[in-house]
């Protein structure tokens, strides 16, 4: 589990890098901002235990996210790609779906069927996403569905969460 957490946190350090080299040097080819009110966001996902989020605009309607999740059980990491819709009417606040994929670890903590195995699964997500004005904050709440590979899996519909991140 520790070997897990320390490769997560490595892998989301060397995506922030990259990610600040290619914003600075997109600001410096144009000075105009995405219909997104931010860039790059970092923070923490709640569902059954925590997570790390990290998401980035690649253009103005889309967004790569990558989510590494840690509860009772075991770990997973998530990667999603996400089409993002505004709400008429309601600024800072828009939609989004997309598809994505994930691999996981259960640990044999509790001794149930899943002990000591590696999963991976296609996700999908909907979700609403919030870009507070006044402050460099962002909040997101979806639904991740996903449909894992391997023996006693299927259809998992309890993924997804709620987001808090501090944008950039």
């Amino acid at each position: 589990m520790k070997k897990i957490f320390v490769l997560t946190t490595v892998m989301i350090l060397i995506i922030y890098v990259n990610v600040s080299a290619q914003r600075t040097a997109t600001k410096r080819s144009s000075s105009s901002a995405t219909s997104s009110d931010y860039t790059t966001a970092l923070g923490i996902k709640f569902l059954d235990g925590a997570g790390i989020t990290l998401k980035h605009f690649v253009n103005d309607k889309a967004a790569i996210e990558a989510v590494g999740y840690f509860w009772n059980r075991g770990a997973r990491i998530t990667g999603l790609y996400e089409l993002h819709f505004d709400i008429a009417g309601a600024d800072g606040l828009k939609w989004y779906i997309g598809p994505g994929a994930h691999i996981g670890f259960y640990n044999n903590k509790y001794g149930d069927k899943f002990g000591n195995r590696s999963f991976g699964g296609i996700d999908g997500v909907l979700g609403l996403d919030y870009k507070v004005k006044s402050a460099p904050l962002n909040f997101s709440l979806d639904w991740q569905p996903s449909f894992e590979f391997g023996e006693n899996r299927g259809f998992i519909g309890s993924w997804g969460g709620f987001a808090i991140r501090f944008t950039f």
